[in-house]
């Protein structure tokens, strides 16, 4: 009876989020590239390695506008706490010499 005291009734916001070993391990990209439309946002992860005139896009990811927003605001308040921790991260000027524009409204990061 005292196991069934300790045991928490999962509350409905709870979410049970699984991650594989393949995903757990990640995937690199030095190059985002941002596009949208009225109903989405797509961002494509790219692998640019120096001396090679072909990228490809690792990893393209889908959301609507609202998260869009939302992973924005994240991203910002983990970098706040990550600069707060090991100080201001340095940006370069530094942007690839060749078009990188496929069409469409583009954003780099």
């Amino acid at each position: 009876m005292a196991d069934e005291k300790n045991k928490q009734a999962p509350t409905q916001n709870q979410i049970n989020i699984e991650l594989s070993e393949e995903i757990a391990e990640g995937i690199y990209s030095n190059l985002a590239m941002i596009a949208h439309s009225n109903s989405e946002f797509v961002i494509d992860f790219i692998r640019l390695m120096p001396g090679v005139p072909k990228a490809k896009v690792k990893s393209r990811i889908v959301i609507t506008p609202e998260h869009a927003k939302r992973f924005l605001l994240a991203l910002k308040d983990n970098i706040d706490k990550y600069e707060a921790s090991f100080g201001p991260i340095k940006r370069t000027e530094d942007m690839p010499k060749f078009p990188m524009n496929f069409g469409g409204t583009v954003g780099e990061a």
